[in-house]
Parts: C-alpha cells; structure tokens; sequence
C-alpha cells in the first residue's frame, strides 16, 4: 500500500469497526465496505470515497507526475 492512501485507509477501517455491520451482523471489512445500503453511516461511505479516489490517483498519470495529495 502506498504510504499517501495509508491514513485514508486506517480511517475507514476504524469507522467500519465501529459501525453495526462488524459489531452486530458480524460480517468482514470487505464486505461492509462494499456495501452501498443506507445503513452505513454517511462518514463511512465519505471516507470510503476519499479512499477510493486517492487509490485512483496513484493509476492516473496526471496525479503520478504531481504526485498524489496524500494525508
């Protein structure tokens, strides 16, 4: 994992572990995080599209030359 995505990264994974769908439903990371259902809280699904969209920019050569924003 690239060192700029890290921070995103342990965010959302701390807000999934704190979210009904590890604690109650019992289901893994992967598949809370894929989950596109309303009752994942907005901040999870906001850092998982800040997540999203700084692993994108690692692939984008635009992004790649600048360098991506990072944390």
């Amino acid at each position: 994992m690239s060192k700029s995505c890290k921070g995103h990264a342990v965010e959302l994974v701390n807000c999934l572990s704190e979210s009904d769908c590890i604690k109650v439903q019992k289901r893994s990371y992967r598949e809370c995080a894929a989950e596109k259902s309303p009752l994942k809280s907005s901040k999870c699904a906001g850092l998982r599209e800040t997540y999203f969209n700084c692993k994108r920019g690692q692939v984008d050569m635009r992004a790649r030359i600048r360098g991506n924003k990072g944390y």
